[in-house]
């Protein structure tokens, strides 16, 4: 009789609230959970990246554009230098878990396309300590450069919102500009990026 009152339907429901407040609450305050619900979302589709079609066809406005960034042997370069490829730029960090979501999307898009002269990628990490950020790269074996900013970017390209991801066509010109999260290893973006070639 005591099993029968312990598993009633109101004990249930008590367990059942339990069980959902447990689960929030390590959504709320852990960014690993929030990471791995992000990448669900991601790998179901949710969040796919896109080239706007005025933006495809040339129609766009110049911006300021130009910032400094540095590699991790200290070397710095501008983006002003890299007019004539496509440039694909992604603020991240390491504590933000949308970023750490969209990292083995934007790891096999760089895989993809890194032999390809033509395109420039440049993924710049906002933590204070590089070497974390250095040390979460080769722990989940991505193989995108670690880059930093080199001075400040204009806020046409990057106001603060992480993650951040640019897309510049040869001629410098922003043709994406996306604060969010997306997944950017799908056909068509992939597609997308290859048409800014022409």
């Amino acid at each position: 009789m005591r099993m029968k009152q312990f598993i009633s339907k109101r004990n249930i429901g008590k367990a059942g609230n339990l069980v959902f407040v447990g689960l929030l609450l390590l959504l709320l305050f852990s960014p690993d959970a929030k990471s791995w619900v992000l990448k669900q979302l991601i790998s179901v589709g949710l969040f796919r990246a896109e080239i706007k079609k005025e933006a495809l066809n040339g129609k766009v406005q110049a911006a300021n554009v130009s910032f400094d960034f540095r590699t991790e042997n200290g070397d710095v370069s501008s983006v002003a230098g890299l007019k004539g490829k496509v440039v694909f730029i992604n603020f991240w960090a390491t504590w933000c878990p949308p970023c750490r979501a969209e990292m083995p999307s934007l790891n096999d898009l760089y895989n993809q396309l890194k032999d390809d002269k033509r395109f420039v990628f440049l993924f710049i990490n906002e933590d204070e300590d590089t070497a974390k950020a250095k040390s979460y790269l080769q722990n989940n074996h991505y193989t995108m450069p670690l880059l930093t900013k080199a001075g400040t970017v204009p806020a046409e390209i990057y106001s603060g919102t992480l993650p951040t991801t640019v897309v510049l066509d040869k001629e410098g010109k922003v043709v994406l500009k996306h604060e969010g999260i997306a997944d950017y290893n799908t056909t068509t973006f992939i597609n997308q990026l290859k048409g800014l070639l022409e």
